[in-house]
């Protein structure tokens, strides 16, 4: 009796033990990196048959390169009032937290005119250089393509730009998010490997099809472009697209795009995925995250992640 009683103390503390080592453990990896979501909100309900729905692989591809609708979400979506929150974080080359910047928006539309308000406004770590600029230029460019849509940059006579070779690298980035598939020229070494759908590019992808549900309601075919398995790291820059199209109007409603490239002047890893909630007759942006890493010569290398949801139009 004596010799069973000791065995179950003996296992008691393990267990105790053990289970302090686990939340200790979980608790020490929750401070070293913080992971957005980047999986689209779609419940993939059955592969598709497209034939049987009288589409192809070419109508996807069409409705994909001629979209306007992700740029035009967010460039009216200032026409609104609603509620914003943005996390930011940035990371040391060890993955452990270096920064964290963290913004709860409410904007307004005023006399016709839009207002944005900081209800909360917290900065952790190192975040800002000491000219008052952003460490990162991942931060910075986040802060010139989102935030700005919140105010007049995104107009209706700003066509979106960056396809031509005089357009800045921060044009060339917004064409690269918000119409992926499309030519980016001016480059180096990765402007034909943009254009997936080109005659150039199209051997080095699959295209896979299903049905689901968006948001728990919305009827959608998930669209999705990925590397052959057969293809070189170095033939393609973008190794997946998947889209999302509403099923009743073949309108997209979500984007993921991962980004991964390497040669002798940069190499980067990254993951990004934008979704769209319709509201009053259009679409507005509701979620975009990313996590990725660049490496370019002359700068550190950068590594962020960042989620932001938006709610409660009117």
């Amino acid at each position: 009796m004596v010799h069973r009683s000791w065995n179950k103390s003996i296992i008691k503390k393990c267990i105790l033990a053990l289970s302090f080592l686990l939340f200790a453990f979980s608790s020490n990896a929750q401070r070293h990196r913080f992971n957005p979501d980047t999986v689209l909100t779609v419940v993939i309900d059955s592969a598709v048959n497209i034939k049987s729905h009288k589409l192809n692989a070419q109508d996807f591809i069409d409705a994909v390169v001629a979209d306007t609708g992700f740029y035009k979400a967010f460039r009216n979506m200032k026409r609104y009032g609603f509620m914003a929150e943005n996390h930011i974080y940035t990371y040391d080359k060890k993955n452990k937290i270096e920064g964290e910047i963290y913004r709860k928006i409410k904007h307004t539309i005023i006399g016709n005119k839009h207002q944005t308000e900081y209800l909360v406004k917290q900065d952790k770590g190192n975040v800002y250089k000491k000219n008052g600029k952003y460490q990162l230029y991942t931060v910075e460019m986040f802060d010139y393509i989102f935030n700005n849509a919140y105010n007049s940059d995104f107009s209706k006579n700003d066509p979106l730009a960056g396809v031509g070779k005089n357009g800045s690298y921060k044009d060339k980035l917004k064409t690269l998010i918000f119409a992926p598939g499309r030519k980016v020229t001016g480059l180096p070494f990765i402007s034909g490997k943009t254009e997936i759908f080109g005659s150039d590019m199209r051997q080095f992808y699959n295209y896979e099809f299903a049905r689901g549900k968006y948001l728990d309601s919305i009827p959608v075919y998930r669209f999705k472009v990925i590397q052959k398995p057969s293809t070189a790291d170095g033939d393609v820059i973008i190794k997946e697209l998947t889209t999302i199209f509403d099923m009743r109007t073949f309108k997209i409603l979500g984007r993921y795009v991962d980004l991964k490239y390497s040669n002798f002047l940069f190499d980067f890893d990254v993951k990004m995925n934008i979704e769209l909630i319709p509201f009053n007759g259009e679409l507005l942006p509701a979620k975009i995250s990313y996590q990725g890493e660049w490496n370019v010569p002359f700068h550190k290398t950068e590594r962020a992640s960042f989620l932001i949801l938006q709610k409660d139009y009117k």
